[in-house]
């Protein structure tokens, strides 16, 4: 006789998850949402003003500084964490003696507090002892007042003055997102190493049959083959970077955004609006106009990008 096993009784085991989230991850958006059309203060919901927080937007110049540094973090921290961690991914896929040795020392820094990593790379840029200001001096190059610089990298590489956004990402800026690019390349790595080691040997022994120079065999074969696994990476730095906070905070604030607000990106501006001027209503609606932009970038990028992802 078959013993009869009720259906519904999986719910009850997703039941102590599903508090969880929802305690963690959907009451604080919603209450968020809530929070966003009050004036809320550090006493709590003042008057109710329905949009205004948002259209307050329109007229805060600081808000959109932040905004285009955070657009010039992801701009540069994305395509050199790709391109970067690729090429390591590529050049460690190869069976030599000792590659263990060298896969640990790329990971070392993904698990190493980002506190930690951001007061070590803050000595680096220091400008009278830091080792950047070293190497720059070994090579005969004038040194740089790196975290502290507010002149946009185009800028210092004209030696004249640019226009507004023409101007690029500041040298304070340009400095943390090195610092970004560097932190994060041992988790990619580590991706890219999986997608590689997962293409057959076969298409590589053909190609070499074939005559096919490693060039060709990387544009036929291993770029088309770890198209699902580039496009991982891609949608995970996106989100990371425009949620970038930390590295800011203990490298060049208080005050808000290092020199004259030039490192001071979206969650940043939120956390100060939120934390230490106590506008809450106003961090909580600066909180869901990220989530839609990621949200936005996330669907553009599954839309115009994954169509071209092979998955066979």
């Amino acid at each position: 006789m078959k013993r009869l096993i009720n259906p519904y009784i999986a719910f009850l085991y997703l039941i102590p998850v599903l508090i969880i989230i929802g305690l963690f991850r959907f009451y604080p958006i919603l209450f968020s949402m809530r929070a966003s059309l009050f004036k809320w203060g550090i006493g709590g919901p003042g008057a109710f003003v329905g949009l205004k927080n948002y259209l307050h937007f329109f007229s805060d110049k600081y808000f959109w500084q932040a905004f285009s540094n955070t657009l010039w973090y992801a701009i540069f921290t994305v395509p050199l964490t790709l391109f970067i961690s690729l090429l390591v991914a590529v050049l460690l896929n190869n069976s030599l003696r000792g590659i263990g040795i060298f896969r640990t020392i790329y990971f070392l820094p993904v698990v190493t507090s980002i506190v930690a990593i951001s007061m070590v790379w803050k000595w680096i840029y220091h400008p009278e002892i830091g080792l950047a200001n070293h190497i720059l001096n070994c090579l005969h190059l004038p040194p740089q007042n790196w975290l502290a610089e507010w002149r946009g990298i185009f800028e210092l590489m004209i030696g004249r003055e640019l226009p507004l956004f023409l101007k690029g990402p500041s040298l304070a800026l340009f400095s943390i997102i090195i610092m970004a690019v560097w932190k994060g390349l041992g988790y990619n790595i580590v991706i890219f190493l999986a997608g590689l080691q997962n293409i057959p040997e076969n298409y590589y022994e053909a190609a070499e049959v074939d005559g096919a120079s490693g060039f060709t065999v990387f544009k036929n074969i291993t770029w088309p083959l770890i198209s699902p696994t580039t496009f991982y990476v891609l949608i995970m730095t996106t989100i990371v970077s425009f949620q970038v906070f930390a590295p800011v905070w203990l490298m060049t604030g208080p005050p808000a955004g290092g020199p004259l607000g030039t490192t001071n990106v979206l969650v940043y501006y939120l956390f100060d609006n939120a934390f230490n001027y106590s506008r809450y209503g106003y961090g909580s609606a600066i909180s869901l106009f990220l989530f839609v932009v990621i949200l936005a970038l996330t669907v553009f990028q599954k839309k115009v990008i994954e169509p071209r992802v092979h998955y066979g």
